[in-house]
């Protein structure tokens, strides 16, 4: 991984978070317990601060950035698809955003929601608990039944075994003459 300190702020990795060799961490970033980020990611908190919950996972080629006034912050349990940008947003627990999907500046994703891929959520929306978003601009489609939390639970469940899986492997490969 690439940890870059900027004005005298420094990214902060526990021992149990797992972040990819060629992940970049730039600045106010602070990863809790068990917080993974995969390949090609960048979480760039030069403007303000970007903070990741527990367990929760930012997939292959995320850009998670603020603006002043504007931190990111992700809660536990989230799931943040590949290529998703996250700009100064608040993501709340055992949420999920979908691949590719946008979500800007003061806009609030609900705990247990799910962002369909490809959704724009705009500056300053506010998501109830429990909503499916889809479509550019992103609206409220539906609300999520017991079965749709579930799942959302279960990808964060599937992404921290992968986290460990990845984290092996690349101890291993670091060790090992190709």
């Amino acid at each position: 991984m690439t940890t870059i300190d900027f004005e005298g702020s420094a990214p902060e990795v526990p021992e149990t978070a797992w972040v990819a060799p060629n992940a970049t961490l730039i600045g106010a970033v602070t990863l809790a317990e068990e917080a993974s980020v995969f390949y090609g990611a960048v979480l760039r908190g030069d403007m303000d601060s970007i903070s990741i919950g527990p367990r929760s996972n930012i997939q292959d080629g995320c850009v998670v950035h603020t603006d002043a006034g504007f931190p990111t912050v992700v809660g536990s349990g989230v799931s943040v698809g590949h290529r998703a940008v996250l700009h100064g947003c608040t993501i709340e627990d055992d949420s999920l955003i979908g691949m590719g999907a946008v979500v800007l500046n003061g806009a609030v994703v609900g705990a247990g929601s799910l962002v369909a891929a490809g959704a724009v959520v705009t500056e300053g929306m506010q998501i109830p608990p429990g909503s499916l978003v889809a479509g550019v601009p992103a609206r409220v489609r539906k609300a999520l039944d017991e079965e749709g939390s579930t799942a959302l639970r279960e990808n964060a469940r599937v992404y921290l075994g992968l986290a460990a899986k990845h984290r092996a492997a690349n101890a291993a490969a670091a060790v090992e003459p190709r």
